[in-house]
């Protein structure tokens, strides 16, 4: 098959087809060259939380840029980055809350296991450098954040390349039941077997994202991590890379179980789409133990504390306290739950509805009996993602969620602006193309 290269000279992570050229942008919409729109059912990845064509946030970023676009922060802070970290500060899980600025989610996932490493160095705990992580997870692209993700294929032509980490069984109550403290138990487990003072931390998600397609753990399952961490002073790294910023319908996902991490990072929704910019956040207490212990953060990066993107993660966070989107992605949120519920539970190939706030996703089987999914061969959810893209949908989908190959997602993750007409609007279009793709 021959690649079709729709503009020339560039390359794209998916290789096999062409691809429209977008134009503009509004609201919940996108529009491409040729006049077609698509409602954004999934925000980009799981990104476009304010909605497109925001000027609140361009104009800030316009502001910011005039005024100087760069500075290097070994060099200057600047004026509009303190303020949106005085501003987030207090909305944070953490006490005393500091945060260092990055520009994706899988650069704050590096930072905030070298940040954890650090800490522990600082405490005195300098065999102290193992993170124990879940597998099917997914945490990023980069070696350190791929080593700790779960999710099979993308670490597959890796592992020879990385030294990776150890991975516990993850929440799935679809495929397998059970409680959070037998969960929870995995993690002491692992601790004890490698031995607690090599330990330095745990990463998870607090609702699984792109890997298991928005699980919700068990009510105990946090609150028992959170103890077990505690017990053996194992750092607990909370990725809200995807659903932090408002997604679930509170602020961080880990405040639906008001359990508090070590470490929280995220980036998705923090500038909206509009810059890529994200940031670890940690106790003041820990930050100030590696200034008097160790003299530095020993981590960098080029376009990190960037004043453009807090300009516009400034923006986007008035955004979303004047409008009240958290909010509203825990009203229209249980209502796009309801719609989901409603229209595919009794589907003979919808085995799972799931999700929290305006994250959702339905995991498709060949039969809901046994739960067996369909082969990976059948590619149907990269079948159903063109099925509702050529109607006018943007839908996330994803791959492997039953054993590392074989099962499919869809997932929905609108921008928090979203209406419920606009709801019925977007389950219909989805109900369409799963007729068209799988039937009735």
């Amino acid at each position: 098959m021959h690649y079709q290269h729709p503009h020339g000279q560039v390359f794209y992570r998916k290789m096999g087809h062409a691809r429209p050229e977008v134009s503009h942008g509004e609201g919940i919409y996108l529009w491409d060259t040729h006049g077609k729109r698509y409602m954004d059912g999934s925000g980009g990845p799981i990104v476009v939380n304010v909605g497109h064509g925001r000027s609140e946030v361009t104009a800030a970023m316009q502001e910011q840029a005039q005024k100087v676009a760069y500075v290097h922060a070994t060099m200057f802070s600047s004026g509009v980055l303190e303020q949106y970290a005085a501003e987030i500060a207090p909305l944070l899980p953490l006490p005393d809350a500091k945060i260092y600025p990055l520009s994706s989610g899988s650069e704050v996932v590096e930072g905030a296991i070298k940040l954890a490493r650090q800490i522990q160095m600082a405490r005195g705990q300098h065999g102290r450098f193992q993170i124990i992580s879940r597998s099917q997870s997914y945490h990023g692209t980069t070696f350190g954040a791929l080593a700790a993700s779960g999710r099979v294929g993308m670490r597959a032509p890796y592992l020879p390349m990385m030294q990776d980490m150890v991975h516990i069984q993850h929440p799935y109550p679809y495929r397998h039941p059970a409680s959070g403290a037998e969960l929870a138990a995995r993690l002491e487990e692992a601790i004890q077997a490698l031995g607690a003072e090599s330990v330095a931390a745990f990463l998870a998600e607090p609702i699984s994202g792109a890997g298991l397609g928005a699980i919700v753990p068990p009510d105990d399952y946090w609150p028992h991590i959170r103890d077990i961490c505690d017990h053996y002073g194992v750092l607990l790294i909370a990725d809200e890379v995807l659903v932090g910023m408002g997604r679930t319908g509170k602020w961080w996902g880990l405040e639906h179980w008001a359990v508090q991490p070590d470490i929280l990072v995220t980036a998705k929704g923090v500038a909206g789409g509009y810059f890529s910019f994200g940031f670890v956040a940690a106790k003041g207490e820990d930050v100030q133990l590696i200034y008097e212990k160790l003299g530095d953060f020993n981590h960098g990066g080029t376009f990190s504390h960037h004043a453009v993107g807090a300009a516009a993660a400034l923006a986007t966070l008035h955004i979303i306290q004047r409008e009240n989107l958290v909010q509203n992605a825990a009203r229209v949120g249980a209502y796009l739950g309801q719609k989901l519920q409603h229209t595919f539970s009794e589907h003979p190939h919808v085995g799972d509805v799931r999700g929290r706030g305006l994250f959702w996703a339905l995991e498709l089987v060949q039969d809901r009996e046994t739960k067996a999914p369909f082969p990976a061969a059948r590619k149907l959810a990269p079948a159903l993602h063109k099925a509702a893209f050529d109607l006018g949908l943007i839908v996330y989908y994803s791959q492997g969620v039953a054993d590392g190959k074989n099962g499919d997602l869809i997932m929905l993750g609108p921008p928090l602006i979203i209406t419920e007409a606009q709801v019925d609007e977007m389950v219909g279009i989805l109900a369409t193309a799963v007729q068209r793709e799988i039937g009735d």
